[in-house]
C-alpha cells in the first residue's frame, strides 16, 4: 500500500510500544534554567565603584546624600522601574509604597507593624551586648552621659532615608535576591532560607564600607549585614532590615556622643 501524499513520515519518530503492543507516550523532561550570578556581581562592582568615587569627590557635607541617591538610582534601574511582580520578588514593596499600583492602607499598616516588631525585637536582643562590646573596644575615658544630637528628627530621618533604605534596597533587595536566584538557598536558619548569596552580599557590603572609609574596623559591618540579610529572608521584605539598620546607626552614634568619642 502506498503512503498518502499528505502524510509526513520524515520527522515524527515512532512512539515506543510496550510488551502488550500499546503505545507509550513520550514525555519531554522540563529543564530548569537558573539565572547567572554574573549580572548581579557586575552590577554590584560597578555600583560600588561609582559610589566610592562619589564619596571622595562630593563635598563632605553632601557625600552621604549623594551615595544614598546613587544606591537608590541603581536599585530603581535594576528593579523598581519594572512591574509589581518584580518589585515584590525582590522584597522592595514596603507595604506597597514602592509598587506601581494603588496603595492599600490596610496592607501598608500591617506590613509596617511587622517590620517595626522585628526591628524592636532585634534591638532589644542586640543592643545590650553591643553596648558592652563598644566599651571594651573603644575604652572610653569618660563616663556615659546621654547626649542627643542637635536635631534628633534630622538624624533619624537621615539614617532611614539617606543611609539605611538605599543600602538595604540595593544589597538585600536587589543583590541578595538576585544571587539567591543563581545560587538557591540551602540552609534553614531560624526560619529563614539562606544560601551563598547571603554571605556574598554581606561581604560586598562590608568591602564597600572599607572603600569609602579606609579603616579595617569597617569590615565589622559584615556581621550586622548577616542579620539584615536574615531579616530580609525571614520577613520576605526589606522593611524590617531598614528599620533595624537605621536603629543600629543611631544607637552607635548616640554611644559615641555620650562617651565623648564623637
Amino acid at each position: 500500500m502506498s503512503t498518502p501524499p499528505d502524510a509526513d513520515t520524515t520527522h515524527a519518530p515512532a512512539a515506543p510500544a510496550d510488551t502488550a503492543g500499546e503505545t507509550v507516550p513520550v514525555v519531554a523532561a522540563a529543564v530548569e534554567v537558573r539565572p547567572s550570578a554574573l549580572m548581579p556581581l557586575v552590577a554590584a562592582l560597578l555600583t560600588s565603584a561609582v559610589v566610592t568615587a562619589a564619596s571622595y569627590l562630593a563635598p563632605e557635607r553632601y557625600a552621604a546624600t549623594v551615595v544614598g541617591i546613587l544606591f537608590l538610582g541603581a536599585t530603581w534601574w535594576l528593579v523598581l522601574r519594572h512591574d509589581e511582580a518584580t518589585v515584590r520578588a525582590h522584597g522592595l514593596s514596603l507595604g506597597g509604597l514602592l509598587e506601581p499600583t494603588r496603595l492599600d492602607a490596610r496592607r501598608l499598616a500591617r506590613d509596617a507593624a511587622v517590620a517595626i516588631g522585628w526591628a524592636l525585637l532585634f534591638a532589644a536582643v542586640a543592643f545590650p551586648p553591643f553596648w558592652y562590646g563598644y566599651r571594651l573596644w573603644w575604652h572610653p575615658h569618660h563616663a556615659f552621659a546621654l547626649h542627643w544630637p542637635a536635631s534628633p528628627f534630622d538624624e533619624v530621618a537621615g539614617q532611614l532615608v539617606v543611609i539605611a533604605l538605599p543600602e538595604e534596597a540595593f544589597f538585600r533587595g536587589y543583590l541578595q535576591t538576585s544571587l539567591d536566584a543563581a545560587w538557591p538557598p540551602r540552609w534553614r536558619i531560624l526560619g529563614a532560607d539562606l544560601g551563598p548569596g547571603w554571605l556574598v552580599a554581606s561581604a560586598i557590603f562590608a568591602i564597600g564600607h572599607v572603600l569609602t572609609i579606609r579603616h579595617p574596623a569597617r569590615l565589622a559591618v559584615f556581621f550586622p549585614a548577616l542579620v539584615f540579610g536574615w531579616m530580609r529572608s525571614r520577613t520576605r521584605g526589606v522593611g524590617a532590615s531598614v528599620l533595624f539598620h537605621a536603629s543600629c546607626n543611631v544607637f552607635s552614634a548616640t554611644l559615641g556622643r555620650s562617651y565623648g568619642l564623637l
